[in-house]
């Protein structure tokens, strides 16, 4: 078991496959349907689309941190060549970012739920629409790190190890 875990395989991973766009998805996708609940709860009144909205928020919130630290160790295990690194370097700051940036909006969430759960402010759903576009960006990016510049794909893997990409 323990030469499993740490032999890496041809995706240099110790484990079958990516796992931080698993976790990434589940994040992308409740970020997502909390903005769609909220706008959908406050142009028709249907409030109890708050509630949904939250718990997303809040999974999200947790959610981020975990994609994240399978983010750090994956990017540290693709030895991303020259050409890469830019673009990961970028998807890793707005990652972060984007970590903090969720937590504050649903520190947000959680006052504005405290105060009057049927009640949601147009502010609110201006930064929601902001995370939106954010988040946007970083799966644009993450994309590409994928199906541009092939991180953690086979023949990228072994062109690193034999040295043709620098």
């Amino acid at each position: 078991m323990l030469e499993y875990l740490t032999s890496l395989n041809d995706h240099n991973l110790p484990y079958p496959d990516t796992i931080h766009p698993i976790v990434v998805h589940f994040v992308i996708a409740m970020v997502l349907f909390a903005f769609f609940c909220d706008v959908v709860g406050y142009l028709t009144g249907k409030t109890h689309l708050f509630e949904v909205s939250w718990w997303n928020m809040f999974v999200a919130t947790i959610a981020i941190f975990v994609a994240i630290i399978f983010g750090q160790f994956e990017a540290g295990l693709a030895q991303p060549y020259d050409l890469a690194k830019s673009v990961l370097n970028v998807h890793t700051l707005v990652g972060w970012s984007l970590s903090g940036i969720i937590a504050a909006i649903t520190a947000w969430r959680y006052v504005i739920r405290s105060r009057n759960p049927q009640k949601l402010s147009i502010y609110y759903l201006g930064a929601g629409l902001l995370l939106t576009l954010i988040v946007g960006l970083q799966v644009y990016l993450g994309d590409e790190l994928v199906w541009v510049y092939g991180l953690h794909t086979v023949p990228v893997v072994e062109a690193v190890k034999e040295g043709i990409l620098p």
